[in-house]
């Protein structure tokens, strides 16, 4: 194996791990020049593979140099910053803070990470504030688990997903999406993709066809929209999607519109999503470029 991987992997083991949270990283992030490591290429993929096992998701260092392996740097999208972990009898946390590496924007890079570290900041911040009431009361289970995932990434978009799910007694969950035009480097919103505001209306009424649909099919599918049978139990009706509705494009150049647990349905239902047919919000398009 390259001398260089080598040092990296030792790099990567001399790596301590903090008993709490430490989020002057996201200072860090602005001033911290990123030293540059120097690779020859590496001879067959096994070697590149071991090292992005254990490696790739620890130290922003060792992803940027990773990523600046030719041919693996398609591959090296958004990585996990740090993970932390509180593990108590009725206490648990488990933080993962996502960042994103390789956009040429480094300004659009730069906030993005930023949000990231700071929604978990206040995730952590809560989370300790609220233990440490329950522990002076003696009571009480507390959980906080949070956790991304790549929903698209092709040669024009990258969408990445950001859940939370809270425990306390039940547990809630909330999802958030980021879709990025990688072409032009900007991040795309629900309103830019449209030519007015007709689209929410257009939105709203397929998704409640879409969710009639569902519940005509399955019994066990419920939502909080009216139907031709009175409902007593009916205590909220969805009427229409906000304007900046979370949503994200998938990687078939499709509009998803998300829900999270409650905003649409009873707690067992979980997070919802809807795919939107192109041909329903096809006029109400400024173009067909992210949506097709």
């Amino acid at each position: 194996m390259d001398k260089q991987i080598k040092k990296i992997i030792e790099d990567y083991n001399k790596l301590p791990i903090p008993e709490e949270l430490d989020f002057v990283v996201s200072k860090a992030l602005k001033k911290r020049k990123i030293r540059r490591i120097r690779y020859q290429w590496i001879s067959g993929i096994s070697a590149a593979a071991l090292f992005f096992v254990i490696g790739i998701n620890v130290n922003v260092n060792i992803a940027n140099a990773f990523s600046a392996i030719p041919g693996v740097d398609s591959i090296v999208k958004v990585l996990t910053f740090r993970e932390y972990k509180v593990d108590e009898q009725t206490y648990n946390a488990d933080i993962k803070v996502p960042i994103i590496t390789n956009l040429e924007n480094k300004e659009l890079e730069s906030t993005l990470n930023e949000k990231y570290l700071e929604e978990n900041k206040k995730l952590y911040d809560e989370f300790q504030a609220e233990t440490e009431s329950l522990k002076q009361s003696g009571e009480g289970h507390l959980g906080v688990d949070t956790g991304f995932e790549v929903k698209t990434d092709n040669a024009e978009l990258f969408a990445i997903s950001r859940y939370v799910v809270n425990t306390v007694g039940s547990s809630s969950t909330t999802v958030q999406h980021d879709t990025i035009d990688k072409k032009n480097q900007i991040l795309l919103s629900l309103p830019m993709l449209f030519k007015d505001d007709r689209y929410i209306s257009i939105i709203s009424e397929n998704i409640k066809e879409q969710m009639r649909s569902q519940m005509k099919a399955d019994e066990e599918i419920f939502y909080w929209i009216s139907t031709d049978e009175p409902n007593e139990d009916l205590f909220y009706q969805f009427e229409n999607i906000a304007k900046d509705q979370d949503f994200y494009i998938n990687d078939k150049y499709q509009l998803v519109i998300s829900f999270n647990k409650y905003d649409v349905a009873p707690g067992y239902m979980g997070v919802r999503e809807f795919i939107i047919p192109t041909d329903v919000i096809a006029d109400a398009l400024v173009s067909r470029t992210y949506i097709k």
